[in-house]
């Protein structure tokens, strides 16, 4: 596994639960880091003063990545803070809402999409010219869920979609980027309590009744989820790609 020592890191969606938890994971490992908000600023200037404190290079910035234009304008000003992109962490995405079949109408089909397919497709199209710059090869890592393996609870099904076809998409850019040194992976979390999916869409009841269930007898943490990513960002000169990383307490097996 390689050194993270310097490595430059562009990260989406680190405001707060898994994508701030994996920002200080990759900061503390010596990594200079730009860090992409949509909604709250306060977690990545916190993000920048622990960078600034450790010695190392941050920055953050506003975009709405559903949309094309503002994608490449954030993308191109991580890459010119940075003086490049190693390492890319496609952390944003969301269930919007809890929708059954019968529920769901052709605007919300296309925001659900679009906030977990389409701001991965703009950013990593953003950020491949300078992936394949990256002199030691480069690691993107997507984010995944449980969901896009099992199914999902009821109520998930737009979303659940979406993260089995980034299951795929992770596949498919794993066999297409190769040629160029850049690995592709993913990381599927099960129950992780603590981050805004879960304090806004789960309740007490369906989090208890899904740990009575975990092996491991408890819920995730982003922390839990934030050591994988790490290892797999490390793993920008290695031979693991086209993977995914299961982290759920032991609750699906496969």
């Amino acid at each position: 596994m390689g050194s993270l020592s310097g490595k430059k890191v562009f990260i989406t969606g680190a405001e707060q639960g898994i994508g701030k938890a994996t920002a200080i994971e990759l900061i503390k490992a010596g990594c200079d880091i730009y860090i992409h908000f949509f909604s709250n600023e306060e977690g990545p200037k916190e993000l920048v003063s622990l960078a600034t404190s450790l010695g190392q290079r941050a920055a953050y910035g506003y975009a709405d990545l559903t949309n094309e234009d503002d994608t490449k304008i954030c993308v191109l000003a991580a890459a010119e803070f940075l003086g490049g992109v190693d390492i890319l962490v496609n952390n944003v995405g969301g269930i919007i809402a809890r929708k059954w079949l019968g529920e769901i109408d052709s605007q919300f089909w296309k925001t659900v999409i679009d906030v977990n397919m389409t701001t991965m497709l703009n950013v990593t199209q953003s950020a491949l010219p300078y992936l394949k710059q990256a002199p030691d090869g480069a690691s993107v890592v997507n984010l995944a869920s449980l969901a896009g393996r099992s199914g999902g609870h009821s109520g998930s099904l737009a979303y659940s979609t979406t993260k089995g076809a980034v299951l795929a998409w992770t596949r498919s850019l794993a066999a297409e980027l190769g040629q160029y040194g850049i690995r592709v992976n993913a990381v599927a979390p099960g129950l992780i309590l603590g981050t805004r999916f879960h304090n806004q869409h789960t309740t007490k009841e369906s989090a208890d009744e899904t740990i009575s269930a975990i092996p491991l007898g408890r819920a995730g943490t982003a922390e839990d989820v934030a050591r994988v990513i790490k290892f797999l960002a490390a793993e920008y000169d290695g031979f693991v790609s086209g993977a995914t990383i299961d982290i759920n307490g032991g609750i699906y097996r496969m």
